[in-house]
């Protein structure tokens, strides 16, 4: 008898041994649940801010872009003006100007003249002024624009500089 109740004091201790053992374990594995939904959290939290650091670091490089820009345009402002003007001084009597395009530092001029002579004399002031380089003659045809009228219709392209005092200012 004493056998058996020592075998039912075994069993008894060994399935409370048993019973605790899983409480701890489960325990352990329901802190450790915590924690790591806790982590999930927290990097769920961090990536919103990183998305929210990339959406103002490219809204601040196309703050910057505007910006160079609009500073630029406001640099360049004048010089508009300046080219007219420089156009309107070398035009040679006889000449005149039937188109001006502009893209990047590139005029392209389409025009009309009396004569070839016009024509030669209006490339030989645009190289002669500071604020165009090397003109080019792309093309000079003789039209007939009515019976009185004998004209030699042209094309050029020339560079638009800066003279040197205005690139110190």
């Amino acid at each position: 008898m004493r056998f058996l109740l020592a075998l039912v004091g075994v069993l008894v201790g060994s399935v409370g041994t048993v019973l605790i053992a899983d409480q701890v374990i489960k325990g352990a594995i329901d802190r450790q649940i915590a924690r790591n939904d806790y982590i999930g959290n927290q990097i769920a939290v961090v990536d919103e801010r990183i998305k929210q650091i990339s959406d103002l670091k490219a809204r601040r490089q196309q703050l910057v872009e505007r910006m160079r820009i609009i500073q630029d345009l406001q640099g360049n402002r004048p010089i508009s003006g300046r080219i007219f003007d420089q156009l309107a001084r070398t035009l040679p009597d006889g000449v005149y100007f039937t188109e001006v395009k502009m893209a990047g530092k590139t005029l392209s001029i389409a025009g009309a003249a009396e004569s070839n002579n016009r024509v030669s004399d209006l490339m030989r002031n645009l190289d002669a002024s500071d604020w165009f380089d090397a003109p080019n003659l792309t093309e000079v045809k003789a039209t007939t624009a009515g019976q009185l009228d004998q004209a030699n219709v042209f094309q050029l392209t020339v560079r638009q500089t800066q003279p040197a005092a205005e690139n110190a200012k």
